[in-house]
């Protein structure tokens, strides 16, 4: 990586990302952000290198897109004015300004595609208040999600939606980059009305706006990677808390499993995780989980009072029940933490050809599932987590797929797309394409009034760049 000169370059790595052109020396905005009080300022290509990256290498296609992107700055705000500070100087400055949480995410959604200033929210991680009554909670944006959710264990409360990242990631950067994972077989995800209760935000205008946000206005802040404001708190729904326990149910047959793994997941017993792995995954898994025995596997979080409803299904359809125990007892070491993403990454430790993909099945399940095992044999290794879309329980899919070139996988999304899948797709970097699916028009007039020169994250909003190439 070529050292840091003394202006802003530009870097672009795909000419479809627009140029903002700045006349602002580095020195000068260095000069500037070093000034502020409660900010450290770093240059170091260590930590410029560092801080411009996150799991982006699950992706070929994102490697070598994102490759050479690189921040010329790095700030960590220490208090509010800080961030309304740096937004101040970027602002006047035309500085791109990209804000990352902890660096979890797999999308490229906190690399800078255009060099400029990345800032770390992670001092920013103060619980401000808990209201006993409702069980919402306020909360900055860098606080992990782990201490929030020891925090509400104190109230009887916990969390209704981590990733499996959920030890590392931020509270802020799961809202704006994510959107699922354990506990979406109960509360769905994170657009899903009740979720996000309202947001404290700072804007890039000039000069910035330090706003809170209502649960309306705040949806289209929610999985927009930050490119329409910098959210400093949160105010988030939370769940009573459940003693989940830990359960494995082996079953010889496939069609069998996934049979099995519907009747569980539309039982009357409260679930927290309902995942499907094929034998060629469980094989792969650490031993603390279980010996494979050559079986398809379902692992699952149920409250107590399930249990017996699980043992009772799994012994219908032949299945092998093992109840590990309670989710807190095993000393580090969690089922959901082979699940979601966590599976894709323990494959990849194994071999790092294997990539994955992203999809809703369509009905009948067997049959799509069938047919692309079909054409694409152990290229294509199945992944199933069951989920809660649109008030309907749906099968979610996050296939292991083996890397063999770009228009292989194109190949895979065409005919995954032809037998009716609904992909999100995990190589590609802007919010619409790898979520939403359209562009979400009031998350681009939020960015119009909150960023109006589009400094923030620019080149992710596939929206705000249509507008920008008019």
């Amino acid at each position: 990586m070529a050292e840091m000169n003394n202006s802003f370059q530009i870097k672009s790595p795909q000419k479809k990302f627009p140029t903002i052109n700045t006349n602002m020396s580095l020195k000068q905005i260095k000069e500037e952000l070093t000034a502020l009080s409660d900010l450290d300022v770093m240059d170091t290509p260590t930590d410029r290198e560092r801080f411009s990256k996150d799991a982006y290498n699950y992706s070929p296609l994102l490697q070598k897109q994102l490759k050479g992107c690189c921040a010329d700055l790095v700030v960590r705000p220490k208090a509010i004015d800080a961030v309304i500070a740096t937004s101040a100087a970027c602002a006047r400055n035309n500085i791109p300004l990209t804000i990352r949480g902890a660096g979890t995410g797999n999308y490229g959604q906190c690399v800078p595609l255009n060099g400029g200033v990345v800032m770390l929210m992670s001092e920013l991680n103060k619980i401000r208040k808990f209201d006993t009554y409702t069980g919402v909670v306020t909360v900055e944006t860098g606080c992990l999600l782990r201490e929030l959710d020891k925090y509400l264990s104190n109230y009887g409360r916990q969390l209704r939606l981590v990733p499996s990242t959920w030890r590392t990631a931020s509270v802020g950067g799961f809202l704006a980059g994510g959107s699922g994972g354990i506990g979406s077989i109960r509360w769905g995800f994170l657009r899903d009305p009740g979720h996000l209760q309202g947001l404290e935000v700072v804007t890039l205008q000039n000069p910035p706006q330090k706003l809170h946000l209502d649960a309306d206005a705040s949806e289209a802040l929610n999985h927009a990677y930050g490119t329409n404001g910098i959210i400093t708190a949160l105010d988030l729904a939370t769940a009573p808390a459940i003693n989940w326990q830990e359960a494995t149910i082996d079953c010889a047959e496939w069609e069998t499993a996934v049979e099995l793994m519907q009747s569980c997941a539309k039982a009357a017993i409260d679930l927290n995780l309902c995942s499907l792995l094929e034998k060629d995954i469980v094989n792969h898994l650490p031993k603390w989980c279980g010996e494979s025995s050559n079986n398809h596997r379902i692992m699952l979080l149920v409250a107590p009072d399930g249990v017996t409803t699980l043992q009772r299904l799994s012994a219908s359809f032949g299945g092998k029940f093992t109840l590990i125990g309670a989710e807190k007892g095993l000393g580090g070491k969690y089922l959901r933490e082979l699940t979601w993403n966590h599976t894709t990454m323990h494959m990849r430790s194994v071999d790092s050809d294997w990539t994955y993909l992203q999809m809703l099945l369509p009905k009948p399940e067997v049959s799509a599932m069938d047919k692309l095992k079909k054409d694409w044999g152990n290229d294509l290794l199945w992944h199933l987590e069951a989920v809660h879309q649109q008030g309907v329980k749906r099968l979610a899919a996050l296939p292991l797929v083996k890397w063999r070139g770009k228009e292989y996988l194109e190949n895979l999304i065409i005919q995954c797309k032809e037998i009716g899948c609904v992909i999100f797709n995990p190589h590609v970097i802007t919010v619409e394409d790898g979520g939403l699916g359209v562009i979400d028009s009031d998350q681009v007039k939020t960015k119009q009034n909150f960023d109006p020169k589009g400094l923030l994250n620019p080149g992710k909003l596939k929206g705000w760049e249509q507008i920008v190439k008019g």
